[in-house]
């Protein structure tokens, strides 16, 4: 009965949340690309979790249980970014299809997508190097090094608590909770009808 009620307060507060995509701002697209570690400790399964934001809004994100029982939290966040890699590819042609039809361009520079595991970001900058450390995980996991090579990512560190792909992989305070949605576009329709705001 208890968690039936948090469920209901959790709908009554969030019944007029929505993401409000703004006019006149940036319009290039940045990634946020995230792992929680055994989130289903049952079946040693990690969380890969992610959002691409366009124009400051997110437009795409995924939350989900790994299909691979990874060997350590190298491997995990690895296989995290190579969901997102995947998925910032199909954007990129999307946008540009979309941009090109319309006559206004298409995507020039690397999409940057943002990952807090420095071991994983130096990793994909090298490329797949079999040793001891790497011998175990799939050279496929290692497609970000490829795109990163043809220019199409680029793959940067940012601290924990500044990456909003949290919000898939993890339990959050309130504060950070509201600190990240707020941060991908996310915020209350009563807020906007106060402040005269109008979505594009």
């Amino acid at each position: 009965w208890t968690g039936v009620k948090n469920i209901l307060r959790y709908l009554n507060g969030t019944k007029d949340l929505g993401l409000f995509f703004q006019r006149k701002i940036d319009p290039s697209m940045i990634g946020y690309a995230d792992a929680g570690y055994l989130s289903d400790p049952h079946n040693a399964r990690s969380q890969t979790g992610f959002v691409f934001l366009h124009g400051g809004t997110a437009i795409s994100w995924k939350s989900s249980k790994q299909t691979l029982v990874a060997t350590s939290t190298n491997h995990f966040e690895i296989i995290a970014l190579y969901e997102a890699s995947r998925e910032c590819v199909w954007l990129r042609r999307m946008i540009n299809h979309i941009q090109q039809s319309c006559g206004i361009g298409s995507i020039e520079a690397p999409t940057i997508i943002y990952e807090d595991n420095v071991t994983c970001i130096v990793q994909m900058k090298t490329g797949y190097i079999k040793s001891n450390i790497t011998k175990h995980i799939a050279p496929k996991l290692f497609y970000p090094h490829e795109l990163q090579q043809n220019g199409e990512i680029n793959i940067l560190r940012i601290k924990s608590n500044d990456n909003y792909a949290d919000l898939f992989t993890k339990s959050l305070p309130a504060t950070t909770f509201q600190k990240y949605i707020h941060g991908i576009g996310i915020c209350h329709l009563r807020d906007l009808q106060g402040s005269g705001g109008a979505s594009s």
